[in-house]
């Protein structure tokens, strides 16, 4: 039997990319879900699709009271919550010095790294009564810089450093904090990444022939989840990063600077 079997899971970002992925993996694994992004079709579009139970709620987690009403939905449904996967975001693609429009960052942070904090408040509550979880979607970016997604690695620092403190608070109450950090994945949110001008790019700057799909990243994220880790890096160079950065912090840059320029 699958850890995940019979628990109730909110998922953000649930329409495209990972949190699509995510939820098809973990309805297949007998979850139960309620599914949260802006757009209700593609969330019911993709409720019907799923094997398992699943509901549907718009919301934008840059509201604080659409979290908190999420949260209600869910407990008014399931009865109860037993994981919470923030994985909800947005992205961009643009050097600091080229960027016209600064309110861009202010975006990345209500969305990214608040639209967290405002969910996780809502649903603890519930987690608490259930011992369950918490999951954060990260980065790479949020554990190292990377050139042209200033704003983007900032917001994702910031998910990090939340998540890890809130473990260390939440260590005698049964409620244990995962956090992701997925390198490259192919997603919409590179086509809709924010560029110089504040609008979005409208195709992906991504090889995206090179990068991980994003059914595989929620392969490994399933299994993190289930197993309650603490902390997954989905790419053996992100893994090495992680120690060469105490070693050898300007090679770290190199390597970004590389990875940025070869799209991949």
């Amino acid at each position: 039997m699958h850890a995940v079997k019979d628990k109730v899971v909110i998922v953000t970002g649930a329409s495209e990319g990972i949190g699509r992925a995510l939820a098809m993996q973990l309805s297949a694994a007998g979850a139960r879900l309620m599914l949260a992004a802006r757009n209700q079709q593609r969330l019911q579009a993709l409720a019907e699709q799923l094997p398992g139970e699943a509901e549907v709620c718009p919301c934008d987690v840059a509201q604080p009271q659409q979290c908190q009403q999420l949260v209600a939905q869910t407990l008014v449904h399931f009865g109860r919550l037993d994981i919470l996967v923030n994985n909800a975001g947005i992205t961009m693609w643009s050097r600091f010095d080229d960027s016209d429009d600064l309110e861009v960052f202010e975006r990345l942070m209500r969305v990214n790294y608040l639209g967290a904090v405002y969910l996780t408040h809502a649903a603890l509550p519930a987690l608490k009564q259930s011992r369950g979880s918490v999951v954060a979607v990260a980065s790479l970016a949020g554990l190292t810089g990377v050139p042209c997604r200033s704003g983007y690695a900032a917001s994702k620092h910031a998910m990090v450093g939340f998540f890890d403190s809130l473990r260390i608070e939440l260590k005698d109450q049964g409620v244990d904090v995962t956090v992701i950090c997925p390198d490259f994945v192919v997603s919409q949110i590179h086509k809709r990444a924010i560029g110089a001008d504040g609008q979005p790019l409208g195709q992906s700057p991504m090889q995206e022939s090179k990068i991980m799909t994003a059914e595989q990243c929620a392969q490994l994220c399933l299994t993190a989840i289930g197993n309650r880790d603490r902390l997954l890096i989905t790419s053996l160079r992100g893994k090495l990063g992680r120690w060469l950065r105490l070693l050898a912090p300007g090679l770290i840059d190199r390597i970004a600077d590389r990875a940025i320029r070869q799209r991949h």
